[in-house]
């Protein structure tokens, strides 16, 4: 049975544009992910539910690509009869885990200053707390992974795909060669692999590369149209990736030649890549900045030395 993707379309009050929410209509009417917990948002996702001819009411469960507030704020007017379906890591993000919270702060307050971020007073604490603004509290019933067939629409293959969130996962029909990707790759913009606070005890992930390696696998995909999480359809997504790899690539370079002139710190580069927007988009320009050195440094061109608890950075010869 083919089976029909509706789209709705949400606004955002985030520089991307409105999020897009797919529902299925199949065993079980799943919604995945919804939008921001915003009035506008609210309103846009009630009224298109009805030009479909749903109500909230008739959701059976909610499927989430990833913890970001665009993607799961809207939670919060489905409670409690729909159950959250998604990957384990979305549990302290949308259930706004106090302690969790903590830890991001603590995370990024120690590798910011180790990175040379010149940090003002309770600046982490106010990147954590906004990426929490339009968000929900919920908690994921359901945990799914690599592998794993979608409840009620079994021809859906469950893939992990992390890179621009470690919660990241995407939807493949195998009848039909649908996909559906979140942010995994859109027509509009780069995704930013987005640094994230590890596990206690354990290293940090380095997104880019991650993010690189689930590029990698979208080509080896018999996949038709991709459904996004932002933007257009994309019905050739072999040329769109080539086309990321060839700008990450290129500013690579850029750093790594900056690197072969003298040594910097990873704020140095963020500063001197993203003259303007590094001051009103700090984490977002720092953890590209970050992912460009862990793919230099895994190519073994640059190495990382500290002094004075500060981590500097240097092309090999």
């Amino acid at each position: 049975m083919k089976e029909e993707i509706i789209q709705l379309s949400i606004p955002t009050p985030f520089a991307v544009g409105d999020v897009h929410a797919y529902v299925l209509k199949g065993e079980a009417v799943t919604l995945v992910d919804c939008g921001p917990m915003t009035q506008e948002a609210q309103h846009a996702f009630v009224t298109q539910l009805q030009e479909h001819h749903l109500s909230i009411d008739d959701i059976d469960q909610v499927v989430l690509t990833h913890h970001h507030a665009d993607h799961v704020g809207l939670l919060n007017m489905m409670k409690p009869h729909v159950r959250v379906i998604g990957h384990q890591l979305n549990e302290p993000y949308i259930s706004q885990d106090s302690a969790f919270k903590q830890r991001q702060i603590d995370f990024m307050d120690r590798f910011f200053q180790q990175l040379g971020v010149p940090l003002r007073q309770g600046e982490c604490e106010r990147i954590v707390k906004q990426s929490y603004t339009y968000s929900c509290t919920a908690h994921v019933n359901d945990i799914i992974k690599e592998g794993d067939r979608l409840k009620g629409h079994e021809h859906f293959l469950v893939m992990e795909t992390p890179g621009h969130a470690q919660s990241h996962l995407s939807f493949l029909d195998e009848t039909t060669g649908n996909f559906i990707g979140g942010d995994l790759l859109l027509t509009t913009i780069s995704s930013n692999p987005l640094m994230e606070a590890p596990d206690e005890g354990k290293e940090r992930q380095q997104s880019l590369l991650q993010y690189k390696a689930s590029l990698h696998r979208l080509l080896r995909l018999p996949i038709k149209t991709i459904y996004p999480g932002h933007g257009q359809l994309i019905t050739s997504h072999h040329e769109l990736i080539e086309e990321r790899f060839k700008k990450q690539e290129k500013r690579a370079n850029t750093m790594y030649q900056l690197l072969k002139r003298k040594e910097m710190t990873a704020f140095d580069l963020c500063r001197t890549l993203f003259p303007v927007l590094y001051e009103e988009a700090l984490f977002l320009t720092m953890s590209e900045t970050v992912g460009q050195l862990d793919v230099l440094l895994a190519a073994e061109q640059i190495e990382e030395v500290q002094k004075d608890g500060i981590l500097y950075y240097r092309a090999k010869e």
